[in-house]
């Protein structure tokens, strides 16, 4: 039987829908408060984004915690407590392979601020004013 081609949207949308499957199980993993751990028990964290690999071997989680508070101690409380994660994640995907997961703080919410920032300046209110 031939092989069939996969192109690379169709594999983007797999990768979009796996990420989001480990989203979500880190989201409920956090929300739960499942894991022992007294830092992340006193804050609220928020899994942004997962960009999984190609083949799907490492996932790179995006994490913010509530009002940004205590960021370096929650990325490193999470990081101590990967190995937890790893195995809940492959347990209840049951993906061929266990993702690698590496957690990176989200710096999307500080660009946003600093854009928003920008065209608020004057100047460039100016700029931008009605023709």
């Amino acid at each position: 039987m031939a092989r069939q081609q996969s192109t690379p949207e169709s594999r983007s949308v797999r990768l979009l829908k796996v990420g989001e499957q480990v989203r979500h199980v880190l989201s409920e993993l956090l929300m739960r408060q499942e894991v022992h751990d007294e830092t992340l028990s006193a804050h609220s964290v928020s899994v942004t984004e997962v960009r999984m690999s190609p083949d799907l071997r490492h996932a790179t989680v995006y994490v913010k915690p509530l009002l940004g508070a205590d960021e370096d101690a929650v990325l490193k409380a999470l990081r101590t407590n990967t190995a937890y994660f790893q195995r809940e994640v492959a347990g209840k995907l049951k993906l061929k392979y266990a993702a690698k997961i590496k957690f990176m703080p989200d710096e999307s919410f500080d660009e946003a601020g600093r854009i928003d920032a920008l065209l608020s300046d004057p100047r460039v209110k100016r700029d931008l004013g009605d023709d």
